[in-house]
């Protein structure tokens, strides 16, 4: 067991170093490398190509050059652009005026080349800091979505739900809830589509109108749904769409009530019988299309769920994971896992789907939200 030093020491150049090149591994500088690139590829798309494939034909080197230009100081407030301008105009103005040696004559030349980088040195400094205020509030908005997911588990009598959560970036869209009412509990899992703060923003919204309406209504699975359709297309110019599941226990009963929007079909193991079934039953994804359409195609589905019985519900990001010859994870390792430990308790077959995905991905990073929960009636 190795012991951290807490102790303090100077600052010196040697720990000025450490801190400065911490993180720099070889396969996070290629990632990131990567990354970079790709935003510039997207950059260059968006001001040219995009612009090319309208207009039918090809825009002139130096048109091109200026529409990136353009495109990227756009991203700029107006003192920031004005100071980058003046920053460029120096620079170029320095070695235009050194190539044809008017050093002499024009007496403020030797400003020029300064002038530039302090500029230009002042914008980048500002741009990080704010990038380090716009990460901290990322930060704090992770946090606040964290605390809002039920806990990862949850033991009833006859009921014991565990689950997992991992997101892509610092925010997601995966919407898992677990809620436990009088007359029974409500398992609901959903993916928003897209990603990031915008996919997370909505996940929030969902969740507390999921909330409201079983506090106030106990719906059945079927209502709950075509409630959250009637608000997914409450906005027309929202593309939004959800795909979900929602499985209902009653405490009184060993089965349970059953809908999918779309979503990702769970794995149903039965202990009577030793094996494992998808639990297909057809629905649109909600907010693809009105909720008169939406509650004739939604199709609800009873099963029995007696001791020894077990549920697997997860987001495309669990059976999409890749690793890095760009395999998928894929629903037949799912099945497969289900088949041997679907008689354990709910905790040990989270524990067992997650240790075998992080064993098939390795150092990848999932490109997706990755959350699957499992309920399972104890014997």
């Amino acid at each position: 067991m190795s012991l951290k030093n807490e102790a303090q020491s100077g600052y010196g150049t040697k720990k000025f170093y450490k801190e400065y090149v911490s993180g720099m591994s070889r396969d996070r500088i290629s990632k990131e490398l990567t990354a970079d690139t790709d935003r510039l590829k997207l950059l260059y798309k968006e001001a040219v190509e995009d612009i090319e494939r309208s207009q039918g034909q090809q825009l002139p080197g130096h048109v091109k050059l200026l529409r990136v230009f353009t495109d990227l100081t756009q991203r700029l407030n107006p003192t920031r652009r004005l100071a980058f301008g003046l920053g460029s105009v120096s620079f170029v103005s320095h070695y235009l005026i050194s190539f044809f040696g008017l050093e002499n004559i024009l007496f403020f030349s030797g400003l020029l080349l300064p002038f530039g980088f302090i500029s230009m040195f002042l914008l980048l400094l500002v741009e990080l800091l704010e990038k380090s205020d716009v990460q901290k509030e990322i930060d704090l908005a992770r946090d606040i979505q964290l605390s809002l997911l039920p806990g990862t588990s949850l033991n009833k009598e006859n009921l014991e739900i565990y689950s997992f959560a991992h997101t892509a970036k610092e925010v997601g869209g995966d919407y898992l809830d677990v809620i436990d009412t009088d007359k029974g509990t409500y398992v609901i899992i959903a993916d928003v589509s897209g990603k990031g703060l915008t996919a997370a923003l909505y996940m929030v919204r969902m969740q507390a109108l999921v909330n409201m309406i079983v506090a106030k209504e106990h719906p059945t699975p079927k209502e709950l749904f075509i409630q959250l359709n009637n608000y997914v297309k409450s906005n027309s110019r929202d593309k939004t769409f959800v795909t979900g599941c929602v499985a209902y226990f009653p405490n009184d009963k060993e089965e349970f009530e059953y809908v999918r929007a779309g979503h990702n079909i769970p794995v149903y193991y039965n202990r009577e019988r030793d094996t494992t079934y998808n639990l297909k039953a057809d629905g649109f994804a909600l907010g693809m299309t009105n909720s008169n359409l939406l509650e004739k195609h939604l199709e609800v589905k009873k099963f029995h769920f007696k001791p020894g019985d077990s549920i697997l519900l997860y987001t495309d990001g669990l059976n999409e994971a890749r690793n890095f010859r760009g395999e998928e994870y894929g629903e037949e390792r799912i099945q497969s896992l289900m088949e041997i430990y679907g008689s354990l308790h709910a905790k040990t077959i989270v524990k067992k789907v997650q240790s075998s995905l992080e064993a098939f991905i390795g150092q990848e990073s999932p490109l997706d939200d990755i959350t699957f929960t499992c309920v399972h009636r104890p014997e």
